[in-house]
């Protein structure tokens, strides 16, 4: 199982080129829960602060300006510490 990967700040002919504005936004206030990706997940953070822990792996800070995929089949938690906006897209 491949890693989060986490692309700082990535320009907006990157994102342009992706679709990343035409893909749903989903948003969570300050919180902590256990999630497990069925598939993969590639998101923009437009907002928010996180971080993500791996089952057994070790944490990742994410937030705002950041493009960040998860893999599939990852279980992890999820601790939001400044409430999340971010534009997110399933699948390939």
């Amino acid at each position: 199982m491949s890693d989060i990967k986490v692309e700082r700040k990535p320009n907006d002919e990157q994102l342009d080129s992706q679709g990343v504005k035409s893909w749903p936004i989903w948003t969570k206030e300050k919180s902590e829960f256990p999630w497990t990706y069925d598939e993969k997940e590639v998101c923009y953070f437009l907002e928010g602060d996180v971080v993500v822990t791996p089952d057994g792996g070790e944490p990742v800070e994410v937030g705002a300006g950041d493009l960040v995929t998860f893999p599939e089949g990852m279980s992890c938690t999820w601790e939001v510490r400044k409430a999340v906006r971010k534009h997110y897209k399933f699948g390939d």
